[in-house]
């Protein structure tokens, strides 16, 4: 597949280095030497010098023979524009980021397929929609949901209160009389290997384990593992930018009871007219007097989206001392993001790794309408739609031969989700949630051509 992507920035170099490895053919546009220098040498990738809203250089990097095209540079005006140009000059798919919600919100009415724009990315409005979907799921680390919360993903880590410790996925089940969940990763503590769960496999204290659940799999999943569901009501915002306003903004309207910090006074007086139903307090998050006289350890979660990875990561623990249930901090630095089992805080998000997955669904084959990686596993979740010319197509689940690296967690049917065994029968228009190591990715993605 032949990829170019405009913009060396964090997300444009974030997504070059992950289409890299899967051998794609990637052109990556961009005004700035040094990174596409630094680009060049890292990664097998090939690299253009220019502005992407330049035919020339659009021109130059073949875009005609491009099967994709991600505008990612920080200018919103720029990534919707090479975009127009792009699909004009011959890219199939076309893919802008934007900043202003607005246009997601609207894209049908402003007609921007009709431009010559398939999808519109926001990795802002990514990272806000991961907290508000974390805070409804507070007892979880992870999550991600398919059709409007159809299936859920849920990760959490196994304590010594759980009750299926040294218990066996098909034994686990059978402790309940329905289940609504199936465990679909696990990763071992203190390892780095993901292992695709089977009937067979033992659960162990300290396992990081990823579930997809139906409606009613959150509280069974809480049973079974001693984790108790609190209520989120009381939640301060450390950071008033693109990322606090708008999870303020969204949480606001469900009734949270909403504190935000922000440090620059001008930048406060103006969330204090947008944010009526918040209160806004100007002043230095770093600054635990000021933390603790507004009833800082009263929260039930905090939430440190500033621009610096290490306040937030600092804030988030300093918060877990002060005994805050629900800690969510916004990192930038892959490294401090690859250390999230073990650094402390509940979760940590990344707006690089959000766009990457938004992107990448457009990379596999088959009709994938929903895609995630897990975090810090070696593993896809993907989400197909079943075609009736489809081998996976009237097939029970126990006849299909499908890669022992992979697993499918759920199908969406009539927009209701269902936790499918072997018995289950796939039908054209089923949506199929499957997770894969990625030897297995070819194999399963062949399934449903």
């Amino acid at each position: 597949m032949k990829i170019i992507i405009a913009g060396a920035g964090e997300v444009g170099i974030h997504l070059a280095k992950l289409l890299s490895y899967e051998s794609q053919e990637i052109t990556l546009i961009d005004l700035d030497r040094e990174r596409l220098m630094y680009a060049e040498t890292h990664l097998d990738i090939k690299v253009v010098k220019g502005d992407s809203t330049s035919i020339s250089a659009l021109k130059e990097s073949n875009i005609s023979a491009a099967d994709l095209f991600v505008s990612v540079t920080s200018s919103e005006t720029s990534n919707i524009t090479s975009c127009v140009l792009a699909k004009q000059l011959g890219a199939k798919k076309t893919i802008a980021r934007i900043s202003n919600t607005e246009f997601i919100e609207n894209k049908t009415e402003l007609g921007f397929e009709e431009l010559g724009i398939d999808e519109l990315i926001s990795p802002e409005s990514l990272a806000a929609s991961e907290i508000e979907l974390l805070l409804s799921q507070s007892v979880f680390n992870d999550s991600y949901e398919f059709e409007d919360g159809a299936l859920t993903m849920l990760g959490l880590t196994l304590s010594s209160e759980a009750k299926i410790i040294n218990t066996s996925v098909k034994k686990a089940a059978q402790l309940l009389s329905d289940i609504h969940f199936i465990p679909i990763a696990i990763q071992r503590f203190g390892s780095h290997l993901t292992i695709i769960p089977r009937g067979n496999t033992l659960f162990k204290e300290g396992d990081r384990v990823v579930f997809i659940t139906s409606k009613g799999g959150d509280e069974e999943l809480c049973k079974l593992t001693g984790k108790r569901k609190t209520q989120i009501k009381n939640l301060m915002i450390l950071g008033g930018g693109q990322i606090g306003s708008t999870t303020a903004s969204a949480l606001s309207e469900s009734n949270f009871n909403i504190k935000l910090v922000e440090k620059s006074k001008e930048r406060a007086e103006d969330l204090a007219d947008q944010l009526p139903d918040s209160l806004i307090i100007n002043g230095d998050g770093r600054n635990i007097e000021l933390l603790d006289e507004e009833n800082f350890s009263e929260m039930d979660a905090f939430i440190s989206v500033t621009g610096n990875s290490e306040t937030n990561i600092m804030s988030c623990l300093v918060a877990k001392t002060k005994g805050v249930k629900k800690t969510i901090a916004l990192v930038e630095n892959m490294d401090y993001f690859a250390l999230s089992h073990s650094i402390g805080v509940d979760t940590l998000i990344n707006k690089k790794v959000l766009a990457a997955n938004s992107i990448f669904r457009y990379v596999r084959k088959g009709e994938v309408v929903a895609m995630t990686k897990l975090t810090n596993m070696e593993a896809e979740l993907l989400e197909f739609v079943v075609k009736p010319t489809s081998k996976i197509c009237n097939q029970y689940i126990k006849e299909i031969d499908f890669p022992r690296s992979a697993i499918i967690g759920g199908v969406i049917r009539d927009n209701a989700g269902n936790i499918a065994l072997g018995d289950f029968k796939i039908e054209s228009g089923d949506r199929v949630v499957v997770c894969c190591l990625p030897n297995s990715i070819k194999k399963v993605e062949s399934l449903f051509y």
